[in-house]
This record gives structure tokens, sequence and C-alpha cells, in this order.
């Protein structure tokens, strides 16, 4: 590889990374705050924090990689340009096209991972967490309750737990408090378990033990009541969805699926890894300035034409869903002549304009 490969190559990466960095922890924070509020909610264990953001993280990579890419590559462009870098390497011969060896040496490996996330791992990702949240319904250690610790449910009142199995599915002696209507309600049991009802919405079963239920302000009025069954709402759950819903489908089964809704899915996870092959090489016209132009008025540009064409790929899925497009057409009425103008807008990039009144 060439010095000047070289020095293009780690500027384009090391722009891209810091890019990548920022959008990072700006989308994770977003995510972090959603799932931190069915945490609170109830409706997601708390001990299941990590492996959600870490899931979720995932499925949103090919939206961030891609916009990363763009960015990455238009600020380092424009560095070059602002810099004076790109008229020194024009007046020794080296146009825009000779920078097409390090772009595609940083966009293509970008491009293969962004396939790889949409049409694998994206899937993948869906699919675990959701078999995860399904296993923790079920599961009382998951479902928020530890032995040994007082634990507040978010409907109001507190459990303690004695003891719990090996696999967490049934609990040995309950305490629980609660208020209802101004009344106290205290509970004891002998053991327990979780179980779900429907699809959302789960209980807490206790089994040969007492209710003591009074007034909370302290009058006299209370009853004692012996059970050999009770039965207790907890949170309800995110809703479940369908094993056979094409958000969870992996990709090679969603290629032999002619429902609407199967194709729309199957060109949506096909659209990313296309989108950014396009806007990386939309990257060097758009990144292009003057000496003492602006560098920062194209990128932003930049950043809202993509804006754009993810906005459109979300509209073209539900049109496709709905009929309202042949499914033939896909998605290439968008990503293909995106990528013809991508080209045509590189390679003419630099070229000198005839001037007026020139014959040819």
């Amino acid at each position: 590889m060439a010095k000047l490969d070289r020095y293009l190559l780690s500027d384009f990466v090391q722009s891209f990374l810091a890019t990548l960095t920022v959008l990072l922890v700006v989308s994770v924070g977003g995510v972090l705050v959603d799932i931190l509020g069915r945490i609170a909610d109830g409706r997601i264990p708390a001990g299941l924090l990590l492996s959600q953001l870490g899931l979720q993280f995932i499925v949103y990579l090919p939206i961030i990689l891609p916009l990363a890419l763009l960015l990455g590559l238009a600020l380092a462009i424009a560095r070059l340009y602002r810099d004076s870098e790109m008229a020194v390497l024009t007046a020794i011969g080296v146009g825009p096209k000779r920078l097409l060896k390090p772009v595609l040496l940083l966009v293509l490996p970008v491009v293969a991972l962004v396939a790889t996330c949409s049409l694998w791992l994206g899937p993948w990702a869906d699919r675990t967490a959701e078999r995860m949240l399904e296993v923790a319904s079920r599961n009382v250690v998951l479902a928020g309750l530890e032995p040994g610790k007082f634990t507040t449910l978010s409907g109001g009142g507190v459990v303690y737990l004695s003891s719990l199995n090996e696999d967490g599915s049934r609990m040995g002696k309950v305490f629980m408090q609660r208020y209802k209507d101004d009344r106290l309600d205290v509970v004891s049991a002998n053991g327990g378990t979780v179980f779900v009802e429907g699809e959302r919405q789960r209980f807490l079963r206790l089994e040969d033990g007492y209710r003591v239920e009074g007034p909370n302000d302290g009058g006299l009025d209370y009853s004692l009541m012996r059970y050999a069954s009770n039965e207790m709402a907890l949170p309800d759950r995110d809703e479940v969805r369908d094993e056979n819903d094409p958000e969870m489908l992996p990709t090679m089964k969603l290629l032999g699926d002619s429902r609407p809704e199967a194709r729309a899915e199957l060109h949506a996870r096909i659209s990313p890894a296309l989108l950014a092959l396009a806007f990386a090489l939309l990257a060097l016209p758009l990144a292009r300035s003057a000496p003492r132009q602006s560098r920062y008025g194209r990128i932003m540009l930049a950043f809202l034409a993509y804006m754009v064409a993810v906005n459109m790929t979300i509209l073209g899925r539900q049109w496709l869903t709905e009929g309202k497009l042949p499914l033939a057409a896909g998605m290439w009425w968008l990503t293909l002549p995106l990528l013809a103008f991508a080209l045509w807008l590189y390679f003419r990039d630099g070229r000198l304009s005839r001037p007026r009144g020139a014959k040819a």
C-alpha cells in the first residue's frame, strides 16, 4: 500500500471511529432511558438491564453505522480541503478519483458489517431478547423477587422470600404487605410460585398461609383468613410477539415467505448495506468546499439526506406491508437510484465543466 493511501486511510478510520463513538453514546443513552423506564414499570426485571441493553445495541447498529461512516468520511475529507491538502494533492496529479482506493478500504468492511448486523445479528438479538423476557416472566428471581431481601412492587407493597430452589421457579416461606383501599393487607405463606396467564399478565401464587386485613388508620376492624392457595397480580410484562412475526424470523426463512409483511421485512434488512455504500460515495462530493467556504453546510445537508432516506425506508416498508407498492418493487426504487446517483456524482467530482459556447 502506498504511503498516500496509508495516510488517507488512517485519517478516514480515525474520523469514522470518533464519529461512531459519539453516535453510540447518544444512541445507547436513549435506549438505556427506555429500558430503565420499563424496569421502573415492572415490565422488565432489573437483572436483565445489561443483556437487554447489549442486544438492543446490536439491533440499532445497521442505522448507526452508515450515518457514522457518512459523517466520518465527510469530516475527514472536509479537513483535507480546509487545510489545503487537497490542493497540494491535486497539484501533484492526485484527483478525487484517486481517493477511491483508501475510501473503499474503509467502506467495504463497514458495509459488510452493516449487512451482517442487518441480515443476521440484528434478528438474532431480537429473538434472544424476546426469549430472555419470556423466561424471566416465569422465573421468580428474574421477575424481581430475591431471597433474603425485601422487594418493593411497582404497584405498591413489599415482598420477602426466605428461600428459592435452584431453578428459581419455586420459593419458600413468603411474607407480603400491601395497602388496598386504605386497608392494610398482610399475607404469609409456606411456599409459592410465579405463573403467567394469557400473554402479559403474571401472578404470584401463594400456598398454605394466612391473610390478615384491617384498617390502616389504627381501628380494630381486622379479619383473619387461612387459605390453601392465594393468587396476587404482579406488574404486566411487555407484549409478547408471535414466533411467526417477520421481525423475529431469520433472514433465510423470509426468502420463502410470501406474506407482504415478510417481503417488506426482507427488503428492510437488505437496504441498510446499500444505503451505507451510496452515502459513503456521496461523502466526497458533498464534502468539497472552496477555500473560504464553510465546511459544515454540506455535511449538514448530507445528514439531512440520510435522515430522509431512513424515513423513506420506513415508509416503503409500511407501503409494502399495506399493499400500496408492488412486492417486486421492494426497496429497489429507493436504493438503486440513490446508488446510481452516488456513483455518477462521485466520478464526475472535480471534473471541469465545459465553458459556455464552446464547440463539442
